[in-house]
């Protein structure tokens, strides 16, 4: 019964509320998107209008009707310039950027403001979230503002926004006018680093330099710098002396293989497959750290040796979807 009670009031929300599903592209707060209702202030000056007309037809006050009307064309004045003051309000979404799960998710959006009249004291927030803090912005005539609203996340994946929060109580606070819009945009969401992570898993005869272990490497020179060297390579005396701002690195011959490969096979199977993705996480992050180009093999994806943002945004975005359906925004794995 419950289940259905709840089915039954979100079905209701619904419709009374025109809530919709995610909206791509721009969107216009059209009147009928736009609701209105007195606030606790309204209702406490409506009891004083009715008192006030009531007094006035007893002692057949004449001040008294013009305070009264007076008043009231007062209230009815602040009503249409609160829903003046959000419809026909255009709204875009903007970008986002992916981050660790535990993290906040930030979510640009974009307030278009086509008409000759300011719009002042705005709020914008997050509705059924952790944190819903509302933002009060400001759109000028013909201008357009942009505001970054936050969201706690939990789990990896793709974490669509939720749903926002349009109100406004502007100009006299009598009148509470609000609206509702799910933009279509996401934010990718990468697994949690772990904490405690082991070294990297580094090949036997190697070291963190990218050479093969002491006395099996030879000199051979110097050569121009190249994009996924370790910094541990370059020749800062040969840099010192050379005139232009080229890098140049130390080459040496013989020795062992310098590559860092980072195999999801290569972990316990006992060890919990998102303990798995997160211990990748944390080992990518350490290699881009130290400079150290790492092969990535994740089930049937494979990555060749290199290093640098491309790399590492390639690598934690396949460890974020991993075993997820197109349509997942959480763990699935």
């Amino acid at each position: 019964m419950a289940i259905f009670f709840r089915r039954f009031r979100q079905r209701f929300a619904r419709r009374l509320l025109k809530l919709r599903d995610a909206e791509p592209g721009e969107v216009v707060l059209n009147q009928r998107r736009v609701f209105i209702l007195p606030t606790r202030a309204g209702l406490v000056f409506g009891v004083m209008l009715v008192v006030l007309f009531i007094a006035s037809v007893n002692y057949n006050l004449g001040l008294g009707f013009i305070l009264t009307f007076l008043l009231a064309g007062c209230a009815v004045i602040d009503m249409h310039l609160t829903h003046r003051n959000l419809a026909q309000l255009h709204l875009s979404p903007g970008r986002t950027a992916p981050v660790f799960a535990g993290e906040e998710a930030q979510f640009e959006l974009h307030l278009h403001n086509r008409r000759a009249h300011d719009r002042y004291a705005i709020l914008l927030g997050f509705i059924d979230t952790d944190n819903a803090i509302e933002h009060a912005i400001d759109v000028a005539a013909h201008a357009a503002s942009n505001v970054t609203l936050s969201a706690s996340t939990h789990e990896r994946g793709w974490m669509p926004a939720p749903r926002i929060r349009l109100q406004t109580r502007f100009p006299l606070g009598l009148m509470r006018a609000w609206s509702y819009w799910k933009p279509d945009l996401r934010a990718l969401v990468y697994p949690h680093p772990e904490d405690d992570a082991p070294p990297l898993p580094l090949m036997q005869g190697e070291r963190e330099d990218g050479r093969g272990a002491a006395g099996h490497d030879d000199f051979a020179g110097i050569r121009p710098y190249q994009a996924g060297d370790s910094p541990r390579l370059l020749a800062w005396r040969q840099i010192a002396r050379t005139e232009s701002s080229a890098l140049i690195a130390k080459q040496f011959e013989g020795g062992a293989s310098s590559e860092l490969s980072l195999d999801f096979a290569r972990l316990p199977r006992t060890m919990d497959v998102e303990l798995r993705l997160s211990r990748m996480t944390r080992w990518v992050l350490m290699a881009e750290a130290r400079g150290l180009p790492y092969a990535f093999r994740l089930d049937n994806l494979h990555f060749p040796p290199a290093v640098g943002p491309a790399h590492q945004a390639a690598c934690l975005q396949a460890l974020a979807l991993h075993g997820l359906h197109a349509g997942d925004d959480g763990a699935g794995a």
